[in-house]
């Protein structure tokens, strides 16, 4: 029976708090922001006050016993004019002040997320899908855009409803207390909101991640869908998620339109018939001035539309809390890229690299690689093969710090890799993978990812070195030619030499190939071959083979078999060893 998701419980208060008092953290830079537009919020009720009184000395000291001249009406007249002007001025920067603080509060958070995702390790992205986080960064983020108005609509609430209810209490202080009377309704109605409104708004979230999560996998691999005629079955997966989210839409309507607009209003008109009644039954003792019961009544409006406005919220405030929660628990993500020791300082100089007896598991439980011990001296090349799961990737990622190891030593020029800064592993090591990843932009920029401080004769150069410039010269504007979504209008072996110019382009000490050659074209198969010579020239290298007619000329080559190296030698030595690799390199050899 498959268990619920923690998405679908609903949030408690003190989860809730807890949740809003981490938010504010990101609001604080803008602090100073936000208060000057509660200030203005504070003259927008106060102002809220005075009005009504202009008409009410108006009606009751002038019209109603009909002393009134024109000069007196046009007296009221611009009184309330100047006072309604007045009113607009303050709202404008009350808004604007407020929406430009929240805009930039959750851009800040932003930020940060996408700056905490770069500091994740390559486990926690072998765990999410894509889609899920694109959804945190999004569409979570941009929820909290509408969170932060909830606050302004809370403390303008707060204000008109407390002026509003001073101004009653200074006309009749018994009718103003009857008032009092549906607050607690109020209460018990958001608590009840809060209460079953958090659950439906976590399990919202939680399909609209899950359809950003189809989204994104049906677009990076529409080349298969269409191949292998799959549209149909995605239709079909892409239909029910998204049923599911609207299911949980309706949802949220239908709780949305009962306890929100439509309870207050009812409120509402309850307080005004109890209070005219009130009124009426006054006015059968003595006459009432028709100002002060249309004033009253005016207040009672000004009391209840701001509870209008601050429940419409509540919706808002439950989604942005439960996208809060959403974003705050990406920041709380454990799974951090392998820690270097704080006072890192070494340089790499030679390049000799040492493994001694490392153990690493992805799962914590089952090991991938099992005491894997070699050296590997300045200036040599050392070649990786075995079956797939064997374990040569799994080198390559603890070397690279995209994992951390369990046991073992990894050394490089004597010393632990954890004394060198991950900013110097990362300016001497090259890596080049088997699937070349290109950026949208140009040639030029995806050689040096936009580092600024690589000239443009070292990025001709690099290319010139890897053999990539033969084919950069064929094209239209050269360095400047347009790399489209993937660099899918070039072929794979195009792209290959690009990433090797990328890596050359920093003259690393280090070189690790992953499979470099395994998907080139036969068209560019020769200039890889030549660039490949040229890069591992003077450089200690370490390559996962495919082809194994690639590495002959290997100072060593390491056999693994499930996570252990069962053979080591030259490619002349392991074909007289007769194991092994002695029957990959034949059946290899009997393929072409």
């Amino acid at each position: 029976m498959q268990q619920p998701s923690q998405w679908s419980k609903a949030l408690s208060f003190k989860e809730q708090r807890a949740i809003i008092k981490r938010l504010f953290a990101y609001a604080r830079p803008f602090r100073k922001t936000f208060s000057i537009a509660i200030l203005f919020s504070l003259g927008l009720a106060t102002i809220n006050i005075l009005l009504p009184r202009i008409l009410q000395t108006l009606i009751d000291r002038y019209l109603q016993p009909q002393k009134a001249t024109s000069q007196i009406i046009w007296l009221f007249a611009a009184l309330y004019l100047l006072g309604t002007i007045l009113k607009a001025i303050i709202w404008f920067f009350q808004w604007y002040l407020y929406s430009d603080a929240s805009l930039r509060s959750y851009q800040n958070i932003r930020v940060k997320l996408f700056e905490k995702l770069h500091t994740l390790g390559m486990r926690y992205f072998d765990q999410t899908p894509a889609g899920a986080i694109v959804s945190r960064v999004s569409n979570d983020t941009e929820t909290l855009f509408e969170f932060w108005h909830v606050f302004l609509m809370v403390i303008t609430g707060v204000f008109a409803v407390t002026s509003s209810f001073i101004a009653m209490f200074q006309i009749n202080a018994q009718i103003a207390l009857m008032t009092l009377l549906f607050l607690p309704v109020l209460g018990l109605i958001i608590w009840y909101y809060q209460r079953f409104s958090s659950k439906i708004y976590r399990q919202m979230r939680e399909k609209l991640s899950q359809l950003n999560t189809k989204l994104n996998e049906s677009i990076s691999g529409m080349q298969i869908i269409q191949q292998f005629r799959q549209e149909k079955r995605f239709l079909q997966e892409f239909e029910k998620t998204n049923d599911e989210y609207l299911a949980t839409r309706e949802a949220m309507i239908k709780v949305n339109s009962l306890l929100l607009g439509p309870v207050i209003s009812l409120l509402y008109a309850l307080a005004v018939a109890v209070s005219l009644t009130l009124f009426g039954f006054k006015a059968l003792e003595s006459p009432l001035e028709v100002g002060l019961i249309y004033a009253f009544v005016t207040y009672i409006q000004a009391f209840f539309n701001p509870m209008t406005q601050m429940m419409d919220f509540l919706s808002t405030f439950t989604d942005g809390v439960v996208a809060g929660s959403r974003v705050l628990k990406v920041m709380d993500e454990t799974q951090l890229t392998p820690a270097q020791n704080q006072d890192a300082s070494c340089e790499i100089t030679q390049g000799k690299i040492e493994f001694r007896d490392v153990c690493f598991s992805y799962d914590g439980e089952h090991k991938v690689l099992d005491k894997i011990s070699f050296t590997v001296n300045p200036g040599e090349t050392v070649a990786l093969v075995g079956h797939t799961g064997s374990g040569k990737s799994s080198i390559i990622n603890v070397l690279m710090r995209f994992y951390e190891f369990e046991e073992g030593q990894i050394l490089i020029d004597g010393h632990d890799i954890r004394e060198f800064p991950i900013e110097e592993l990362r300016k001497k090591m090259g890596l080049v993978l088997q699937d070349a990843f290109m950026f949208y932009g140009n040639i030029a920029d995806n050689i040096r990812l936009l580092n600024p401080t690589i000239k443009e004769e070292e990025v001709v150069a690099a290319a010139k070195f890897v053999q990539a410039d033969s084919f950069i010269a064929t094209l239209p504007n050269t360095y400047n030619a347009k790399v489209i979504e993937r660099g899918a209008s070039y072929s794979s072996g195009q792209r290959q030499l690009i990433s090797f110019a990328r890596t050359m382009v920093t003259q690393p000490k280090i070189l690790v190939l992953d499979e470099a050659t395994a998907n080139i074209d036969t068209e560019t198969e020769s200039l890889i071959q030549m660039g490949l010579a040229n890069m591992r020239q003077g450089r200690t290298t370490i390559a996962i083979a495919h082809r194994l007619s690639t590495i002959r000329d290997a100072n060593l080559i390491l056999v693994l078999e499930k996570g252990k190296i069962v053979e080591r030698g030259t490619h002349e030595s392991l074909l007289e060893q007769a194991g092994l690799y002695a029957d990959m390199y034949r059946l290899q050899s009997s393929e072409v």
